[in-house]
């Protein structure tokens, strides 16, 4: 059940109430149809006056629904309403055309009231479960601008083509401290520039991890809190740049909340869509590359494989903050022209994409600080960083995976910076992306924080580092990341041998 919604922004279907994570309209069909079925066991007196104005209603509600839009989650709700419907207004159609009545005991008719009652609150609890994800408030000064850039690297073939003309090509998306937009400004779309690239982008996601796509069909109609194209903010200055790698399979949206955060406090963020890779990638001419890195089930092979494809994220990686360079010196316009300092970068990712940061800050010593957001460290571990990096990671174990710490603790302590692993407690793999705002609040797929504390602990603990790595800010850093799991600090080697 899928309609363009051509609608203004606060009326949009994302609007929470009540925590129920329903719009008005399904709220008013909820509503009608509780009251259709609480009809039935009124008086006789006031019975057919409620259920008139009951059903007006709902039928008014249900109009309104499907110019809006119908979410699947609807289905049973409005399955019961038909039903409570045919049932309330027969017997005044009956009375209407001068025929007998002849009403249910109520033995016969609580039964069906029972289903519908169940139906209706099936509604609820699967708009709870696939909610359309609201996005929190960015906490920082700047409100929040986003521009999305497509760059081709010239010298470097697609090796997931056969085309020997075929070079490789990124895209890639800012979001930036930028001036306050009116009210009135359209925000940007969830994981689209366009409603149709959120939706290929959706289906592309769903197909990726075996979801029917209408289960997640709320997710292409968030908006965010970021303005496309909005004026970058004015003081003139130059924003430290965060650039970022989604995990496997993932797109460059897929840690948006994250992303707006660290926009709000003066950070300027890149996220890659990385083609081939990316569920699915939607170029500027309109075609949509799929990805080709399927797993074979074999975990030799498939680790052999994990460390090709991040050798090519790290080389986009690398790519990217060239073109950043090139964007902040005024050799690339756009909005952003000189409001870069990439002299203060930190590399980032998200399982897959934090293998491919740590890769690119071994490779490139441009970048002065790393990220890994709970990602396995594929790839050589030589030649040993030189960056602070701070590794989040959910609980993990011998038995969940005897090779995980053991390999990040390997490329922590030979680095020659302080680094950190920090163990957030009641964290699972998709804790450290937007997945807590739109799958079901399960803790074996998203942790048990919560919607709404999980962003909240992924933005403070990297902002506090951010901070202090690339702004040098005054500060007990141990102690501000110690808050929030456990902490393991490995010190830099040659502070240590001074001492």
């Amino acid at each position: 059940m899928r309609h363009r919604v051509p609608r203004p922004e606060d009326c949009r279907v994302n609007e929470i109430i009540a925590g129920l994570y329903m719009s008005p309209p399904e709220l008013a069909v909820l509503a009608g149809a509780v009251a259709l079925v609480a009809a039935r066991w009124l008086p006789p007196s006031v019975r057919p006056r409620v259920t008139i104005a009951t059903a007006t209603v709902l039928v008014l509600s249900v109009t309104v629904l499907g110019v809006v839009g119908v979410r699947w989650q609807m289905s049973p709700v409005l399955a019961a309403s038909a039903a409570a419907l045919l049932f309330a207004l027969s017997p005044l159609l009956r009375r209407r055309a001068g025929r007998t009545v002849r009403r249910a005991r109520w033995w016969l008719a609580l039964p069906g009231s029972v289903a519908c009652v169940g139906l209706i609150a099936m509604g609820p609890v699967a708009a709870w479960a696939f909610p359309v994800p609201a996005f929190p408030e960015p906490s920082g000064d700047f409100a929040v601008g986003t521009r999305v850039m497509q760059w081709t690297d010239p010298h470097r073939p697609e090796t997931f083509t056969t085309d020997p003309h075929d070079r490789r090509t990124v895209v890639v998306q800012l979001w930036y401290p930028a001036r306050k937009s009116p009210a009135s400004a359209k925000r940007a779309q969830y994981l689209g520039r366009t409603e149709h690239e959120a939706r290929t982008v959706s289906d592309g996601l769903a197909r990726q991890v075996g979801l029917p796509g209408f289960l997640v069909d709320g997710v292409p109609r968030a908006h965010t809190h970021a303005v496309f194209d909005a004026p970058v903010a004015g003081g003139g200055g130059r924003y430290p740049v965060v650039l970022f790698s989604p995990g496997s399979g993932g797109v460059r949206t897929q840690n948006t909340a994250w992303a707006e955060e660290l926009a709000s406090h003066g950070y300027v963020v890149a996220a890659l869509d990385h083609p081939y890779d990316s569920a699915a990638v939607v170029l500027t001419d309109g075609r949509t590359l799929r990805t080709k890195t399927v797993s074979t089930g074999d975990r030799d092979k498939d680790d052999e494989r994990a460390v090709g494809w991040t050798a090519v994220r790290a080389a986009d990686l690398s790519f990217v903050l060239t073109q950043l360079d090139r964007l902040g010196r005024g050799e690339i316009t756009g909005p952003l022209t000189g409001r870069l300092d990439t002299g203060r970068t930190a590399v980032t990712g998200h399982s897959m994409g934090g293998a491919a940061a740590l890769q690119a800050a071994r490779q490139d010593h441009r970048f002065d600080a790393v990220i890994d957001l709970d990602g396995y460290p594929h790839g050589p571990s030589s030649p040993s960083l030189h960056q602070p990096v701070l590794a989040l990671t959910q609980a993990v174990t011998p038995e969940t995976d005897p090779d995980y710490i053991p390999r990040l603790t390997k490329a922590l302590e030979r680095n020659t910076a302080t680094s950190y692993r920090l163990t957030v407690p009641g964290a699972a793999h998709l804790t450290f992306m937007d997945g807590p705002l739109y799958l079901p609040p399960l803790p074996s797929i998203v942790g048990s924080l919560g919607r709404a504390e999980s962003p909240r602990i992924v933005a403070a603990t990297t902002l506090a580092f951010l901070d202090t790595t690339l702004r040098h800010q005054p500060g007990d850093l141990a102690a501000a990341l110690s808050a929030h799991g456990d902490l393991t600090v490995y010190r830099d080697r040659f502070a240590e041998a001074e001492q």
